[in-house]
């Protein structure tokens, strides 16, 4: 491959981009599953750079410019897929059956393409001039050198493509050993806890998908969501299942009277659907909401940085490189200016034929100056935490609830004297919409200076960087409603008044955060929030937020309990958390086995990108297998005969994974070596 620097060295090729895009279309649909299922997503820079670097070292004329733009185009895909925070809240309001494939492929091209447009102007103020760290741009970086500067790099290169492929191979195979109902879908055990009503329990997903999210994650994180299912299966259902609440204010409790058709399991996750993840709605809200605030002035401060960069280099005159050639400011402008026209178009048909028709102009003139204004500052933020940070750490929830808020706030003054049937629900449909806008400017922000972090360390041409993260936008965009709707008819979401899946066995897909944004939606709209439980969760997550900046404090930053690890853990059901939990403890294990080796770097690396290939294993089967029950309409189309006993079934659930699991760690030590041994 090569690696040397040239005045004009190849960036974007055909080849490039058809590989770009490849990957994105792929990982998109991981990304929309996995989001769904646990409110989580995970960058996918180094996995898509692994990949090219893999793929294009049989071309001689390959360069490290050109797997920067591969890399580029993909990450796409781990950012944009965000929009499913939001965009489910329009099914579970009932506002749609179905979704519509062109406004949500507008809602994210449009606010895609504004985030590249947004940042591009505080490149230079934000990452070429800047000391922020951008933490998974540097990495990125170091991985393409590493890759394509050494007989090393080319070994962990191919290695690290074999990697992702055997993690996604095992991965979609112990998918479909549950699917086919030959291993336990679920791994649990539920139980009485005192003389009365109380009960509790603990489940598990067989989930190799979520253990790599684990993975990813960490071990902080790991402990943060632990405590969070103790706090909800230790605490929290054994009270609320022993007594009822009475009265918020003051706290008043009474013995509790369930019914007694009710099975231990159904009695626990009743309460844990009807009262605990309100509770953990709150920890979440409080969370971010204090993440975001402690940011704002370190926020500031680089945006006042950026503009006074701006005014030196006006004042200044040279020829700029090669590596500081970003898009024209006219081009910008224009875009940004042409993107008011579909976006208008996009809000409007949105409101056309429905019950706000008669307010569509003052709406939608509100809706694009919002977006104008919101996604200008959301672009700003979010890019700043990118480099402060990191994509994957940056409050993405936090900037969805202060938009969805904000939003709600000014299409309820508009609409509040308005009445007639559906009116309120339009309203609130109104708000998601101009959010899930809001939020594509916001992550794509995000994600492009961490894309020109890499860039500049890895000697790319800005403008190509920011032209191929369009096309990843355009990709990606033609992903999210293609499998948010496939994934909706044959699982659905909670509390979907149209609710239609095929599937009814499988359970709905949590969607965490659209839940939580619909309700904040729908009470500020509507005055229908369960006010009672999200106080108590707000009050919990004050308390998180002390005991975390209480740890940081006295270990001078060594430890910490990330209070929205702890709120997702509350809100989700246990057995999507509990496997996120093994793998932070079983990435740490691995990590702190592997230390004393001279090639530990390489066997770390290659964990990452195991874990990374369960969550794309697992993901695509899961999309592919939703596309067969949809079009088969037959839920148990890859079932056996007959299902396995419900304890062998967790049993060899349980063993196989394990398996699986140890003899990809032990490979992945092994390649290291055998690395390390070949130089």
């Amino acid at each position: 491959m090569n690696t040397t620097v040239t005045a004009h060295p190849k960036e974007i090729t055909v080849r490039g981009i058809i590989l770009g895009v490849l990957i994105t279309l792929i990982f998109t649909a991981a990304q929309v599953y996995l989001g769904l299922k646990v409110g989580l997503t995970f960058a996918t820079s180094i996995p898509a750079a692994v990949i090219s670097m893999a793929l294009l070292r049989f071309a001689k004329s390959a360069t490290i410019q050109e797997n920067n733009i591969v890399q580029t185009i993909a990450s796409a895909a781990g950012t944009l897929a965000s929009v499913i925070f939001v965009l489910p809240g329009l099914i579970i309001i009932g506002w749609w059956k179905d979704v519509p494939f062109f406004i949500t492929f507008g809602a994210c091209a449009i606010g895609g393409v504004l985030g590249v447009m947004y940042t591009m102007p505080l490149r230079r103020a934000l990452v070429s001039q800047s000391s922020l760290p951008y933490p998974e741009g540097v990495a990125a970086a170091e991985v393409l050198r590493v890759g394509t500067s050494s007989r090393e790099g080319a070994a962990e290169g191919a290695a690290g493509l074999w990697a992702v492929i055997l993690g996604s191979v095992t991965s979609a195979l112990y998918a479909a050993g549950a699917a086919s109902k030959f291993l336990a879908g679920e791994i649990s055990a539920y139980f009485k806890v005192n003389s009365s009503t109380g009960v509790s329990g603990m489940a598990g997903s067989s989930s190799l998908a979520l253990v790599g999210a684990g993975h990813l994650m960490g071990i902080t994180v790991g402990i943060a969501m632990f405590f969070g299912l103790f706090l909800a299966w230790g605490v929290g259902v054994p009270i609320l299942s022993t007594f009822q609440i009475d009265s918020f204010w003051p706290l008043h409790l009474v013995a509790a009277h369930p019914d007694p058709a009710l099975s231990v399991e159904d009695y626990a996750e009743g309460i844990r659907s009807s009262q605990i993840r309100f509770i953990g709605a709150g920890a979440i809200g409080m969370a971010a909401i204090w993440t975001i605030g402690k940011l704002i002035l370190p926020v500031w401060g680089g945006l006042m940085s950026a503009l006074e960069a701006g005014r030196a280099r006006k004042a200044g005159t040279y020829d700029l490189p090669r590596s500081e050639h970003d898009l024209p400011v006219w081009i910008v402008g224009l875009v940004i200016l042409i993107s008011m026209v579909p976006a208008g178009w996009l809000l409007s048909g949105f409101l056309a034929g429905g019950p706000l028709t008669d307010l569509a102009l003052p709406l939608v003139i509100a809706g694009v100056l919002y977006i104008i204004v919101a996604g200008l500052l959301a672009a700003a933020v979010c890019g700043y935490m990118a480099g402060l940070i990191g994509s994957s750490n940056s409050p993405v929830s936090g900037i969805a609830i202060l938009t969805v808020l904000g939003a709600a706030v000014i299409v309820g003054m508009i609409g509040y004297k308005f009445t007639g049937p559906n009116v309120e629900t339009a309203l609130i449909a109104f708000t998601l919409m101009v959010t899930t806008v809001v939020l594509a400017v916001a992550v794509i922000g995000n994600d492009n200076l961490q894309d020109l972090k890499t860039g500049q360390l890895v000697d790319a041409t800005p403008w190509k960087q920011q032209v191929g993260l369009i096309i990843g936008v355009l990709a990606g965009a033609v992903v999210v409603p293609l499998t948010l709707n496939l994934l909706n008819n044959v699982w659905g979401f909670p509390g979907d008044p149209n609710f239609h899946a095929i599937d009814v066995k499988g359970g709905t897909l949590n969607a965490p955060q659209a839940v939580l944004i619909s309700t904040l939606a729908k009470g500020a709209i509507g005055g229908h929030l369960p006010l009672g439980y999200l106080g108590i969760g707000c009050v919990v997550g004050i308390l998180l937020i002390a005991i975390d900046e209480g740890l940081r404090l006295s270990s001078a930053g060594k430890f910490s309990l990330p209070p929205l690890g702890v709120g997702l853990a509350i809100y989700l059901p246990a057995s999507v958390t509990a496997p996120v939990v093994v793998g932070a403890v079983a990435g740490w294990i691995f990590v702190k086995l592997i230390a004393k080796m001279k090639t530990k770097d390489i066997a770390d690396r290659l964990g990452v990108l195991i874990a990374s290939g369960f969550i794309v294993g697992e993901s695509l089967f899961n999309v592919v297998y939703a596309g067969l029950i949809a079009g088969t309409k037959n839920p148990d189309i890859i079932a056996i005969p007959t299902p396995t006993p419900a304890g062998l079934g967790m049993l060899l659930a349980l063993g196989i994974g394990l398996v699986i699991i140890v003899a990809l760690y032990i490979w992945a030590a092994g390649q290291a070596k055998k690395i390390g041994d070949t130089i």
